[in-house]
Parts: structure tokens; C-alpha cells; sequence
């Protein structure tokens, strides 16, 4: 989530404002790009990579996520690896590590309100870096600071917690990615914006929980505008831009219902913020299944969804 300045990354053709940042900001401060923000053709991408995936799941006749029900709550555990970059004695104190867990359970458990997605985080561990140029710019230096401190597979969270650049809260890789390029994927967030932290408008964890969002594979609920498909969910109604502030009410789009400004993947403030949709629980759970969930012991790899889709285009690129 950004706010833009001069010298920060550079504008991505089609991609939708993000939200902005907390403390002490102007009146009327208008939202700039998200790092990694995927644009609406990569958007389509990875909607139809979904549907193809989950599509080979229900056709090889196995209890994938396409055959389950879609109102059961699944409980699904994820590992959480935190890296606290510092310099010197500036950084996220220790302590509060465990306040932002505790925000990201209840948030995904649907303690603030809306439905429990079934997602829980179990912290593994915690790592200390102290530099201070990875402190200070850890977008710049991404590729570096990943490489030493990114641990586990696709299930597992790794949460780095730095200073972004002025006005800057955080940044999320997508589930889609991770076959790629798994050796970025990860949430950044902004230490400051963690439960109890400095930025007087986005000081309750809700940073990460959005962020995470992401990475568990929800759009944001203004994604599209009022086009379909939106954030390919159902039952978040669709919103035009996404909300700066807190305000009483808002709906920016001609089809029914209010925009969705309480819903954690809108850009509110985050005394606005406090809910996800069963529909967004779905798609978490199918997103899970298809990108990150680990085969279980003794399985066989190759009859997860994303296994099963890539043999059928291995198998329909054969035929051509």
C-alpha cells in the first residue's frame, strides 16, 4: 500500500490506486500505486489459471477444492516466519510480534466481524537483520534481503518488517506467482504500522492483514471498478475507487449495494476496517489448494490441482 512521492517506483500502466499511509497526512492525499501491483491483464491471467486449475481438480474425479463445500469453514494453519530488519536501535520491538499474530487471527476468524475464513498463523520464528540500507529501502533491495532471510515452501508466510519509503505501508506477492519466482514471494510491511505502532491512522495491524490478503490471493474489493468481474467475488459489492478515510458512506457504483469501505481489502483507515465475505473465504480456500498447500505425506505430488492442470496443458499442447 503507497502513497506516491517523487522517486518512488514508477506508475504501471491500468493498475488501480492503493491506499496510503497514516500519520499526519494532507487533507485529501489521493492514493498511488502498490509495489507489485498486477494490472488488469495479469489480473485476468490469474483468474483464468485459476478456473483451469481448479476445472482439472473436478475433472480428475479426486475430493480437490472443487468438490468441497463451499459454505464449510476448512481450518487451514499457516507457518509465519518473521524478519525484523532494524537499524540500530530503530525497528520493530520484539514485542510487537505477537500483537500483530494476534490481530491476524482474529481478523482471518472473523473476530472484528464477517466471516471466519478458516485461516489461523502459527508463528515459527523470528529472525533479526540489522542493516540499514535493507532497513530504509527494502523494495530496492528486495532480491538480496529475500534471498538471505525467506524460509519454507509456498505454505509458509514470511512477513518482513522494515521502513518503507515515506508514505508507504506494505506490498504482497500473489499465490500465481510463486511457481516463477518463489524465491520473492512474501508480504512487506512498514514496522510502524503494526498494533500500538506510530502511524496514527493505520496503527492496528491492518496493514499486514491486507497485505496477507493478497498473498492468500484476494483482489482488492475496487479492482475493475464497477466492470465486472470486479474482485471475482460475488458478495462484495462493486466499488469505482477505492475509500480514502473513514466516511459515513459511500457507493460509486450504479449496481446494488453500498461500496464495500469495512472490508479489509479496501484502502480505509483502519478504524473503518473490519471484515472479510464468506465469498472471500472461498477463494482463500481455493487459492490455498491450488498454489499453496503442501501435498500431504506420502501423496503423490503430482495430483495436486496446479500439477494436474500443467499435465493437461502439457497434454493439450501435444496434441496440437
Amino acid at each position: 500500500m503507497s502513497v506516491a512521492r517523487p522517486g518512488d517506483c514508477p506508475a504501471r500502466p491500468g493498475v488501480a490506486p492503493r491506499r496510503g499511509s497514516g500519520a499526519a497526512l494532507p487533507q485529501g492525499l489521493t492514493h498511488a500505486l502498490e509495489p507489485r501491483d498486477p494490472g488488469p491483464d495479469e489480473v485476468a491471467r490469474m483468474s483464468a489459471d485459476l478456473g483451469r486449475r481448479l476445472q482439472a481438480a473436478e475433472g480428475s474425479g479426486g475430493a480437490g477444492p472443487a468438490r468441497r463445500d463451499p459454505g464449510a469453514v476448512e481450518r487451514i494453519t499457516v507457518p509465519v516466519w518473521v524478519h525484523i530488519v532494524r537499524d540500530g536501535a530503530l525497528g520493530l520491538p520484539d514485542a510487537a510480534v505477537a500483537r500483530q499474530i494476534a490481530v491476524l487471527n482474529t481478523a482471518y476468524s472473523g473476530g472484528y466481524g464477517g466471516a471466519d475464513t478458516g485461516v489461523r498463523f502459527e508463528l515459527k520464528g523470528v529472525t533479526h537483520t540489522d542493516n540499514r540500507a535493507w532497513f530504509r529501502d527494502p523494495l530496492g533491495f528486495e532480491e538480496p534481503l529475500k534471498e538471505k532471510l525467506r524460509t519454507g515452501g509456498p505454505e509458509t508466510l514470511n512477513l518482513f518488517i522494515a521502513q518503507m519509503s515515506r508514505l508507504v505501508l506494505g506490498y504482497s506477492t500473489y499465490p500465481y506467482w510463486y511457481k516463477d519466482d518463489p524465491g520473492l514471494d512474501g508480504v512487506v510491511i512498514d514496522w510502524r504500522s503494526v498494533p500500538g505502532g506510530p502511524l496514527r491512522d493505520f496503527a492496528r495491524g491492518f496493514t499486514a492483514v491486507h497485505e496477507i490478503g493478497h498473498w492468500l490471493g484476494l483482489l482488492h474489493t475496487f479492482e475493475n471498478g464497477c466492470a465486472s468481474t470486479g474482485d471475482a467475488v460475488d458478495d462484495t459489492p462493486a466499488e469505482a475507487r477505492p475509500t480514502n478515510g473513514c466516511p459515513p458512506r459511500k457507493d460509486t457504483c450504479p449496481a446494488p449495494g453500498d461500496d464495500p469501505m469495512h472490508n479489509f481489502m479496501d484502502y480505509s483507515q483502519d478504524r473503518c476496517m473490519r471484515e472479510f465475505t464468506p465469498g472471500q473465504a472461498v477463494r482463500i480456500r481455493q487459492m490455498w489448494d491450488v498454489y499453496r498447500r503442501p501435498a500431504p505425506q506420502g501423496a503423490d505430488p503430482e495430483a495436486t490441482p496446479g500439477a494436474l492442470a500443467e499435465r493437461s496443458d502439457d497434454e493439450s499442447a501435444g496434441k496440437r
